[in-house]
């Protein structure tokens, strides 16, 4: 008897599905349907705010592609989503048609991951390791790197060393700055205390940040914060300070 009505319901459920797909994905259903609306909606994680809704109907409407006023069943969603994707701030775009002649479109930003400061300008590393352009008039919340800094250094190993930060509560909030050498070594600067510190090679960070956090319980909590200018982390199983004169 169960079985039964589990195939009943599985066929209903069939049978709806199939109704709304014919609706929606046959343009001949849609042709004497006018876009009366186009709803925008800026998936935004991280509360960035660098894209606005104005910016998207502005572009839409300079390429020709603003689906208000237009025939639903003549609207080409993949050329409207192809050419949002060009903006350099969208990582992803969808979009579809509703029963009352609406236009939907969500967009995904970009979101930036750390603050790149090489010889060969200034961009941001976003959460899947690309190079992203740097918004007008705004600024994210990121550590910056800053130094001798190659592309593929930065959309490697510091964005992997920056996924680490992020994913770290007390390292998120504790470093702020990082200077790569021209040998390759790594100055960090931490937001509490007035010290740099030398972490060294920088894929030795797990092993190196774990060295310093135990000192920073250990030691700095009863000698203070203030007392040394340089926290050396290069050598193995040590940690060399440098008092302040």
């Amino acid at each position: 008897m169960i079985k039964k009505i589990l195939i009943i319901l599985v066929a209903v459920l069939l049978l709806a599905y199939l109704v709304y797909a014919m609706f929606f994905m046959n343009p001949d259903e849609n042709k004497d349907l006018t876009c009366k609306n186009l709803r925008i909606e800026i998936i935004d994680t991280l509360d960035q705010h660098y894209l606005t809704e104005n910016e998207i109907r502005n572009n839409l409407n300079q390429s020709g592609l603003l689906p208000v006023g237009k025939d639903l069943g003549k609207i080409n969603l993949t050329a409207i989503e192809k050419k949002l994707r060009e903006n350099p701030f969208i990582r992803q775009v969808g979009s579809y048609k509703t029963i009352d002649g609406t236009v939907q479109i969500k967009i995904y930003p970009r979101v930036p991951l750390l603050h790149v400061f090489s010889t060969k300008g200034s961009y941001y590393i976003d959460t899947t390791g690309e190079k992203m352009p740097i918004p007008r008039n705004f600024a994210a919340y990121v550590p910056v790197a800053s130094g001798f800094i190659e592309d593929e250094y930065a959309k490697k190993k510091l964005y992997e060393f920056a996924q680490f930060l992020q994913q770290d509560k007390f390292w998120n909030s504790q470093i702020k700055q990082i200077y790569v050498e021209p040998n390759g070594d790594v100055e960090l600067t931490p937001t509490v205390g007035d010290h740099q510190i030398v972490m060294g090679k920088i894929e030795d960070y797990k092993e190196n940040l774990d060295k310093l956090r135990i000192f920073y319980e250990k030691g700095l909590s009863k000698v203070g914060w203030n007392r040394y200018s340089v926290i050396n982390l290069k050598y193995m199983n040590q940690v060399v300070c440098t008092k302040k004169e």
